[in-house]
Protein backbone atom coordinates (compact mmCIF):
# COMPACT_ATOMS: atom_id res chain seq x y z
CA UNK A 1 0.00 0.00 0.00
CA UNK A 2 1.17 3.53 -1.39
CA UNK A 3 1.64 5.91 1.82
CA UNK A 4 -1.55 8.61 2.59
CA UNK A 5 -0.50 11.35 4.05
CA UNK A 6 -1.40 15.32 4.44
CA UNK A 7 1.57 16.93 5.17
CA UNK A 8 -0.68 20.22 5.54
CA UNK A 9 -3.42 18.81 8.02
CA UNK A 10 -0.48 16.73 9.88
CA UNK A 11 -2.16 13.88 9.40
CA UNK A 12 -1.11 9.76 7.57
CA UNK A 13 -3.24 6.89 7.52
CA UNK A 14 -2.37 3.21 8.25
CA UNK A 15 -4.05 0.28 7.99
CA UNK A 16 -5.41 -1.00 11.42
CA UNK A 17 -4.44 -3.62 13.35
CA UNK A 18 -6.14 -6.15 15.79
CA UNK A 19 -3.68 -4.38 18.21
CA UNK A 20 -5.93 -0.67 17.47
CA UNK A 21 -9.47 -2.94 19.16
CA UNK A 22 -8.75 -1.33 22.56
CA UNK A 23 -8.69 2.08 21.26
CA UNK A 24 -11.59 1.79 18.56
CA UNK A 25 -14.26 0.46 21.11
CA UNK A 26 -13.06 3.39 23.49
CA UNK A 27 -13.57 6.03 21.16
CA UNK A 28 -17.15 3.97 19.78
CA UNK A 29 -18.38 4.45 23.48
CA UNK A 30 -17.68 7.76 23.72
CA UNK A 31 -20.89 9.80 24.05
CA UNK A 32 -19.56 12.58 21.25
CA UNK A 33 -18.73 9.94 18.28
CA UNK A 34 -21.83 7.46 19.25
CA UNK A 35 -24.44 10.17 18.91
CA UNK A 36 -23.30 10.50 15.28
CA UNK A 37 -23.96 7.18 14.31
CA UNK A 38 -27.40 5.40 12.66
CA UNK A 39 -26.83 2.39 15.39
CA UNK A 40 -26.04 3.09 18.65
CA UNK A 41 -25.88 0.33 20.84
CA UNK A 42 -22.33 0.38 23.22
CA UNK A 43 -19.48 -1.53 20.82
CA UNK A 44 -17.96 -4.44 22.06
CA UNK A 45 -14.89 -6.27 22.20
CA UNK A 46 -17.01 -9.47 20.89
CA UNK A 47 -18.31 -7.18 17.90
CA UNK A 48 -15.49 -5.64 16.86
CA UNK A 49 -13.45 -8.51 16.72
CA UNK A 50 -16.25 -10.12 15.05
CA UNK A 51 -16.31 -7.32 12.42
CA UNK A 52 -12.31 -7.83 11.86
CA UNK A 53 -13.43 -11.66 10.87
CA UNK A 54 -16.86 -11.57 9.17
CA UNK A 55 -15.61 -7.96 7.37
CA UNK A 56 -11.80 -7.13 7.07
CA UNK A 57 -10.28 -10.79 6.63
CA UNK A 58 -12.68 -11.46 3.70
CA UNK A 59 -12.06 -8.29 2.23
CA UNK A 60 -15.66 -6.79 2.67
CA UNK A 61 -14.08 -4.21 4.80
CA UNK A 62 -10.97 -2.10 4.95
CA UNK A 63 -10.22 0.21 7.74
CA UNK A 64 -7.63 2.71 8.57
CA UNK A 65 -6.44 4.30 11.91
CA UNK A 66 -5.59 7.91 11.58
CA UNK A 67 -2.36 9.29 13.11
CA UNK A 68 -0.65 12.68 13.72
CA UNK A 69 2.70 12.47 11.85
CA UNK A 70 3.79 14.74 14.85
CA UNK A 71 4.37 11.85 17.20
CA UNK A 72 2.41 8.64 16.02
CA UNK A 73 -0.96 9.48 17.40
CA UNK A 74 -4.02 7.44 16.49
CA UNK A 75 -6.70 10.30 16.71
CA UNK A 76 -9.82 8.35 14.51
CA UNK A 77 -10.29 5.90 12.10
CA UNK A 78 -11.81 5.83 8.61
CA UNK A 79 -13.34 2.76 6.39
CA UNK A 80 -14.95 1.60 3.46
CA UNK A 81 -17.54 -1.04 4.31
CA UNK A 82 -20.06 -3.36 2.09
CA UNK A 83 -17.24 -3.43 -1.05
CA UNK A 84 -19.30 -4.66 -4.05
CA UNK A 85 -16.36 -5.12 -6.57
CA UNK A 86 -19.57 -6.32 -9.18
CA UNK A 87 -20.77 -2.37 -9.26
CA UNK A 88 -17.06 -0.74 -7.98
CA UNK A 89 -18.49 0.43 -4.90
CA UNK A 90 -18.45 0.86 -1.14
CA UNK A 91 -19.51 2.67 1.90
CA UNK A 92 -17.46 5.09 3.76
CA UNK A 93 -17.45 5.59 7.38
CA UNK A 94 -15.26 7.86 9.85
CA UNK A 95 -14.75 8.65 13.70
CA UNK A 96 -12.59 11.14 15.28
CA UNK A 97 -11.98 9.46 18.63
CA UNK A 98 -9.39 11.75 20.28
CA UNK A 99 -11.34 15.12 21.52
CA UNK A 100 -8.09 17.32 20.94
CA UNK A 101 -8.37 16.14 16.76
CA UNK A 102 -11.75 17.50 16.36
CA UNK A 103 -12.52 21.39 15.16
CA UNK A 104 -8.85 20.97 13.36
CA UNK A 105 -9.92 19.63 9.49
CA UNK A 106 -8.45 16.32 10.21
CA UNK A 107 -11.87 14.81 9.30
CA UNK A 108 -11.90 16.78 6.16
CA UNK A 109 -8.55 15.87 5.14
CA UNK A 110 -9.20 11.81 6.25
CA UNK A 111 -11.73 11.22 3.87
CA UNK A 112 -9.68 12.96 0.89
CA UNK A 113 -6.75 10.55 1.70
CA UNK A 114 -9.66 7.33 1.91
CA UNK A 115 -11.18 8.54 -1.74
CA UNK A 116 -7.80 9.02 -2.95
CA UNK A 117 -7.15 4.96 -1.31
CA UNK A 118 -10.26 3.75 -3.01
CA UNK A 119 -10.08 5.31 -6.47
CA UNK A 120 -6.56 4.63 -6.73
CA UNK A 121 -5.85 1.11 -4.75
CA UNK A 122 -8.95 -0.72 -4.66
CA UNK A 123 -10.40 0.44 -8.11
CA UNK A 124 -13.85 1.52 -6.58
CA UNK A 125 -16.23 3.82 -8.80
CA UNK A 126 -18.13 5.11 -6.42
CA UNK A 127 -17.92 5.99 -2.41
CA UNK A 128 -21.18 7.15 -0.53
CA UNK A 129 -22.05 7.63 2.74
CA UNK A 130 -25.13 8.50 5.13
CA UNK A 131 -24.97 10.82 7.72
CA UNK A 132 -27.57 12.19 10.09
CA UNK A 133 -29.16 15.26 8.80
CA UNK A 134 -28.30 17.03 12.20
CA UNK A 135 -24.77 16.49 11.62
CA UNK A 136 -24.25 19.66 9.87
CA UNK A 137 -20.16 19.99 10.49
CA UNK A 138 -20.05 16.40 9.49
CA UNK A 139 -21.96 17.13 6.08
CA UNK A 140 -19.79 20.56 5.29
CA UNK A 141 -16.49 18.54 5.99
CA UNK A 142 -17.45 15.78 3.61
CA UNK A 143 -18.99 18.62 0.92
CA UNK A 144 -15.01 19.85 1.27
CA UNK A 145 -13.57 16.41 0.65
CA UNK A 146 -15.57 15.49 -2.29
CA UNK A 147 -18.56 13.91 -1.64
CA UNK A 148 -21.80 16.05 -3.19
CA UNK A 149 -25.34 15.39 -1.43
CA UNK A 150 -27.59 12.86 -3.45
CA UNK A 151 -30.41 12.57 -1.09
CA UNK A 152 -32.56 13.10 1.97
CA UNK A 153 -34.52 10.21 3.31
CA UNK A 154 -37.32 11.92 5.71
CA UNK A 155 -38.10 9.65 8.92
CA UNK A 156 -35.29 7.17 7.52
CA UNK A 157 -34.34 6.26 11.62
CA UNK A 158 -35.36 5.93 14.73
CA UNK A 159 -33.19 7.27 17.51
CA UNK A 160 -34.01 6.95 20.46
CA UNK A 161 -37.54 7.03 19.86
CA UNK A 162 -36.82 10.08 17.34
CA UNK A 163 -37.16 9.58 13.54
CA UNK A 164 -34.57 11.47 12.06
CA UNK A 165 -33.66 12.38 8.15
CA UNK A 166 -30.75 10.89 6.68
CA UNK A 167 -28.29 12.74 3.53
CA UNK A 168 -27.23 10.37 1.09
CA UNK A 169 -24.04 11.85 -0.40
CA UNK A 170 -21.37 9.70 -2.69
CA UNK A 171 -18.52 10.89 -4.43
CA UNK A 172 -17.17 9.24 -7.60
CA UNK A 173 -13.78 8.60 -9.54
CA UNK A 174 -14.91 10.61 -12.68
CA UNK A 175 -15.60 13.28 -9.74
CA UNK A 176 -11.96 13.99 -9.61
CA UNK A 177 -10.83 14.63 -13.33
CA UNK A 178 -14.23 17.04 -13.44
CA UNK A 179 -12.67 19.31 -10.46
Amino acid sequence: MRQYADREAGIYLRPMTPGDTELIIGWRNRDSVRENFIYQAPFTREGHENWIRTMIETGKAVQMIICESDGDLPVGSVYIRDIDREHNKAEYGIFIGEESARGRGIGTAAARLMLRYCFEEEKLHRIYLRALAGNARAVRSYEKAGFRKEACLRDDVRIRGEYRDIIWMAALSTDRAES
